[in-house]
């Protein structure tokens, strides 16, 4: 979603702005500004579309102003053009938003009758004339922000400058994410630690209902009483090098070669040298426990589906899977002491950190599966379990999913055998599939050469069916997700047994279809629902192992062969060829692979 951040420094601020502006460009946006103190008043560049645009802008009309703040908008309220680009500047006051004011409306209403005039269509407007009115009715700038936080509804990460103070910034937090970065003689504000990683690397992370008060000298923490607050600094674990795309054209390309590594890493910190699962400061009794709730988002909610299936097989756990969005708005019949698991990336997805505080008050234990371990999420967490992905800049989510992945089939391993379903040599056994996916993986990113030959063809279409059973069938809807988020095609995933179901109805010579079925208790059926596509002239692609294939041979197919690997572990490897059957495709339509239209990395607001 909308990134923001702030700088009071020594030197100029524009190009450590614009340089924080660029790390933040992963989370999406569709235009971007600065504002800076130039000789004491509000001077302000904004522009429209990628930040190459507003780096011309700056080039031709540069700001020299030690303090700044900069934003990069995903539209919400209001067209992406210029007058709703951020910042916006009122009376004195300029200020940069992230999330949604939800009694904008009434609160606007309210600011026109007293005379206020608006130039833009945005919720965030708003905030700058309670602010600018504040200070007119003379409140120094703290005060004046102090007043106005309690008359939002909603959720916001904000920064504001005012007019005559070259010293001050202020940032106040509530449900989306705020970062500070301690320099010396400098401060610094972001949406997250990656963008202030080149300026600094001491952070500490605003609580909801925290002001944060920035001077050259120190920044102050407070609640919104004025009462003053402790948050503590850590070190930034990762370096700004972390988010360069190497020798990869693209993010995505870059992150999808990474997955080997990645989760290896990610699963060496939860296996044991004795070929055990050691589930660190795990402190729930799965015997006691009657149900699991997953809770996650987009391709988050597909690996929570497929770790469904491991937990009702290896654990005999039943499992509601819900999407977060949904979850809070039904009437769960919750189990007093159940447990609660949620999946994101960033730790900071608004519908999913909502429904963690709804399972919260209805007496679950709440484990986080995050790659961020410093999120919202984690902190408010009973119990987080990391994956250990690194930064992931494409917003196309691909190592993360697949080190979300093996960490909960991880966390059902060990349940399984805390409730007794699984023996020490089943979990033994369990574990050395395990030590082998980085392998299996590996072997996957061999077919490279042929997936990009397939993409030619995929490419050329404009609608595309992915169909699978068991595991597979969550594998299918999160291809069919990656598909078209990076190349706007049309793909639906199904259960293969489903087809029959309406789908078949689509099927002709332009509908390519791509059948996920290695040899599993499930390929028979698969295979069978793959000839019903043949025999109505669909072209195919299947995803099978090396058993699948010569079994396979007859069909009119084309096949990509990966590994015999057992069943448990399959769904990791067969990601790696539906994330390069997508990548490979956007490529060759030429359309921004990282940054996909009108989606965010992190999406903060419900």
């Amino acid at each position: 979603m909308c990134g923001i951040v702030g700088v009071v420094g020594r030197g100029p601020a524009s190009a450590p702005l614009l340089d924080a502006l660029r790390r933040l460009e992963y989370r999406g946006y569709d235009s971007a500004g600065i504002a800076t103190l130039e000789a004491g008043s509000l001077t302000r560049r904004r522009a429209v579309g990628k930040l190459a645009n507003l780096k011309s802008r700056l080039d031709s009309e540069p700001l020299s102003g030690r303090i700044g703040i900069g934003h990069t908008r995903w539209a919400t309220h209001g067209r992406p053009d210029e007058n709703n680009a951020h910042p916006h500047m009122v009376g004195g006051v300029a200020l940069v938003h992230n999330g949604i004011i939800e009694n904008h409306r009434e609160l606007r209403n309210e600011l026109k009758a007293a005379g206020a005039h608006f130039t833009s269509e945005t919720d965030s407007e708003v905030v700058a004339h309670l602010v600018s009115r504040e200070r007119k009715n003379g409140c120094e700038p703290v005060a004046a922000v102090r007043k106005v936080l309690p008359r939002l509804n909603g959720t916001f990460a904000l920064a504001f400058l005012f007019e005559g103070h070259e010293n001050l910034l202020i940032g106040a937090r509530k449900g989306s994410p705020l970062a500070v970065g301690y320099g010396r003689g400098e401060m610094f504000l972001g949406s997250d630690a990656i963008s202030l990683a080149p300026l600094t690397d001491v952070v500490a992370y605003l609580e909801d209902g925290d002001l944060a008060v920035l001077t050259r000298e120190q920044i102050e923490f407070l609640d919104v009483n004025g009462e003053r607050l402790h948050r503590a600094s850590a070190k930034i674990a990762f370096s700004a090098l972390a988010v360069h795309k190497g020798e990869h054209r693209h993010f995505m390309a870059k992150e999808i070669h990474e997955q080997p590594k990645v989760v290896g890493q990610t699963l060496a910190q939860y296996i044991d040298r004795n070929r055990t699962i050691r589930l660190p400061s795990v402190d729930v009794d799965f015997g006691t426990i009657d149900r699991v709730s997953i809770v996650a988002c987009g391709t988050a909610f597909y690996a929570g589906l497929i770790a469904k299936y491991w937990f009702e097989r290896y654990a005999k756990l039943p499992v509601e899977i819900d999407i977060a969005s949904e979850f809070r708005y039904r009437d769960v019949p919750f189990g007093a002491g159940n447990l609660a698991i949620f999946v994101s990336q960033s730790g900071e997805t608004a519908d999913t950190l909502a429904s963690l505080e709804f399972a919260k008050t209805h007496g679950q234990r709440v484990l986080s599966v995050v790659n961020v371990q410093t999120s919202t999420m984690a902190r408010a967490s009973n119990i987080v379990l990391p994956t250990l992905a690194g930064p992931e800049i494409g917003v196309a989510s691909t190592k993360a999913f697949t080190c979300q992945l093996a960490t909960l089939i991880c966390i059902a391993i060990a349940a399984g055998r805390s409730r007794g379903v699984l023996s020490a040599e089943d979990e033994s056994s369990l574990v050395r599939g395990l030590a082998e996916i980085p392998s299996y993986m590996a072997r996957a990113l061999e077919l490279e050469p042929k997936v990009h030959e397939l993409a030619r063809k995929i490419s050329t279409a404009s609608d595309a069916l992915f169909i699978g059973r068991g595991t597979n069938y969550p594998l299918a809807l999160e291809g069919a997700l990656k598909l078209k988020e990076v190349t706007y095609i049309h793909a639906e995933g199904y259960a293969a047994g489903e087809l029959k179901h309406g789908p078949i109805a689509l099927i002709d010579k332009n509908l390519p279809v791509i059948v996920i079925a290695p040899s599993d208790r499930t390929f028979e059926k698969a295979m069978s629902n793959t000839q019903e596509v043949i025999a109505r002239g669909g072209p195919i692609i299947l995803l099978t192992d090396q058993k699948g294939a010569s079994l396979a041979a007859s069909s009119a197919c084309s096949v990509l062969e990966l590994p015999d690997m057992p069943q448990s572990v399959a769904p990791l490897a067969l990601a790696v060829p539906l994330q390069l059957l997508a990548y490979h495709s956007a490529a060759i339509l030429g359309t921004d692979v990282d940054q996909p239209r009108n989606l965010a990395k992190s999406v903060t607001v419900e």
